[in-house]
């Protein structure tokens, strides 16, 4: 048997893949016919995320990057943030119409809450090298 090699994410990268897991934990159990409406757009933004994100950390980022280099990864993050809250919108909405349970929209809420701050500090971290490296 080969031995599978883990590697360490990014916090936040580790919560969206907890909220994609709960947005399909959730949304397995929701009516059918909310499928191709709610579900499919909550599944598919939540993958999203996770995408967004791998590609934003998979940008390289360093002292000699090129300003589109930079550019493109602060893009990325940026579209994870906006699907971000896009999930927690289409989960009011989902609220709303009955697909899930006010306790999922809790959940899914609050785990859209921890995405958005753990990339808030990401973003944050990422201005504060390309600042020092100005100065420096």
């Amino acid at each position: 048997m080969s031995e599978v090699r883990q590697s360490v994410d990014l916090s936040v990268i580790t919560e969206a893949k907890k909220l994609t897991s709960l947005v399909f934990s959730i949304t397995d159990k929701s009516p059918k016919k909310f499928r191709f409406t709610f579900v499919s757009r909550l599944q598919n933004l939540a993958l999203d995320i996770v995408e967004s994100l791998f590609r934003a950390n998979d940008t390289y980022f360093a002292r000699d990057s090129s300003q589109h280099q930079l550019a493109e990864r602060l893009e990325l993050q940026h579209g994870a943030a906006t699907s971000a809250r896009l999930v927690g919108y289409i989960a009011m909405l989902s609220l709303d119409q009955q697909c899930i349970l006010p306790k999922q929209f809790e959940q899914i809420s609050e785990a859209v809450d921890v995405c958005q701050a753990r990339l808030a500090s990401w973003v944050a971290s990422d201005r504060r090298r390309l600042a020092g490296w100005a100065v420096g």
